[in-house]
């Protein structure tokens, strides 16, 4: 969708071949059980610049996020909260005030990010996340409450085996870019609403088409009509379509449970941590998008989780949220979604993928494609953009 809003904001006529019924892929808007829910508890942050414009551009409304500091609460109360200096600072300040974290480790901490900024936030290609932290002496409390959490939801890998490279690059952009950067932006509507839908009617303004159920399994079905394919697919649907640009990737999942309380039942932040389980990070979507009582529970990468049962995975979820929060109801109902295939685990050993397929007129797009950034929603929309600029170059 953003190749194709893209693409009509030049005056480009497209077609969108959607697969499914609802457009967003991999952060969309589905239904199970009778209830609509998001496929995964998305967030933004301020340095998300090709999202952010791209929204603007398709006329979401400012209100569809809720825009916060950089905060990161947690249950067993560690907080950190990046004051408003500028860049670096801001984040520097708020490691120096932060609480139970030992002073030599806040030190530390500020040491660690002057010393990135340095050396132009520049690694080794081969090292991974905890390896960076070890040598740096960024493997304790410090490590447990902000570093790895902050690996494991931008990268979504464990950092024994995440892009110590790409880890800080997204650290630059973050802590170290202008602004409002390191700002958290929540989703205040569902995911299909906050871009793929308003793109859709814009692309729909613009003179162009979307179908919806309408999934294509041959490119010569359709490459003859059009003066150019994007092929954004998920990767492993890439041996399908574009066998000489499919190659192997191991995947990282992405669990979200949802747990629906009474609706007085709600969460001191409307995201908070948990530090010492198998949650990760709880939202409040009561605070969020209205819906009262609702908790999801997000669960990022590889673990023990994935041998768990759907109902053993969501006792386990309530659990641990009631250890956090205290006297706790028992859930009126529970989903558990688990997009197993949500991400590439970005290792070091990624590589960047050519975009042109040997079809001719053939490009290929996704948050997989890029090998300086995460497969995040930034990520997806800065490859749709490049695809759009290799189409009408």
């Amino acid at each position: 969708m953003a190749a194709a809003a893209t693409l009509a904001e030049r005056g480009v006529r497209v077609t969108v071949f959607e697969s499914g019924p609802v457009p967003g892929g991999r952060a969309r808007r589905v239904k199970t059980a009778g209830l609509e829910l998001d496929n995964g508890q998305h967030i933004l942050i301020g340095a998300y610049s090709n999202l952010l414009r791209l929204m603007r551009l398709v006329g979401v409304p400012p209100e569809a996020l809720l825009r916060l500091p950089l905060e990161l609460r947690y249950a067993d109360g560690f907080a950190l909260r990046s004051l408003r200096l500028p860049a670096p600072f801001g984040l520097l300040g708020g490691l120096l005030f932060s609480g139970r974290i030992p002073i030599g480790e806040r030190i530390g901490a500020v040491r660690f990010v002057i010393s990135l900024k340095k050396n132009a936030y520049r690694v080794a290609r081969d090292l991974s996340v905890d390896a960076l932290l070890r040598r740096c002496g960024q493997s304790g409390a410090i490590g447990h409450y902000l570093w790895r959490p902050l690996c494991v939801s931008a990268l979504n890998t464990p950092p024994g085996q995440a892009s110590a490279q790409v880890f800080v690059t997204v650290l630059r952009d973050t802590f170290a870019a202008g602004a409002g950067a390191s700002d958290l932006l929540l989703p205040r509507v569902d995911l299909s609403r906050l871009f793929p839908e308003p793109a859709c009617e814009f692309v729909s303004r613009n003179g162009g088409e979307v179908r919806t159920n309408a999934p294509v399994r041959d490119l010569s079905a359709i490459q003859g009509k059009f003066r150019a394919v994007i092929v954004a697919v998920g990767p492993h649907q890439l041996k399908t379509l574009l066998p000489d640009r499919a190659p192997e990737f191991e995947y990282q999942p992405i669990y979200t449970c949802y747990l629906q309380y009474p609706e007085a039942v709600k969460l001191p932040f409307p995201m908070l941590g948990l530090a010492d389980g198998l949650v990760q990070w709880a939202f409040d979507r009561g605070a969020l998008t209205g819906e009262r009582g609702l908790i999801a529970c997000v669960i990022s990468a590889q673990g023990d989780h994935q041998q768990m049962a759907q109902d053993e995975l969501a006792a386990t979820c309530h659990r641990e949220l009631k250890r956090a929060l205290g006297d706790l109801p028992d859930a009126q109902w529970t989903r558990v979604i688990a997009e197993k295939r949500a991400t590439i685990a970005c290792t070091p050993a990624m590589k960047a993928l050519e975009l042109r397929s040997a079809m001719p007129g053939v490009v290929l797009a996704g948050d997989y494609t890029d090998p300086d950034y995460p497969p995040t929603l930034e990520a997806a929309v800065r490859s749709g953009v490049r695809a759009a600029g290799r189409v009408t170059g």
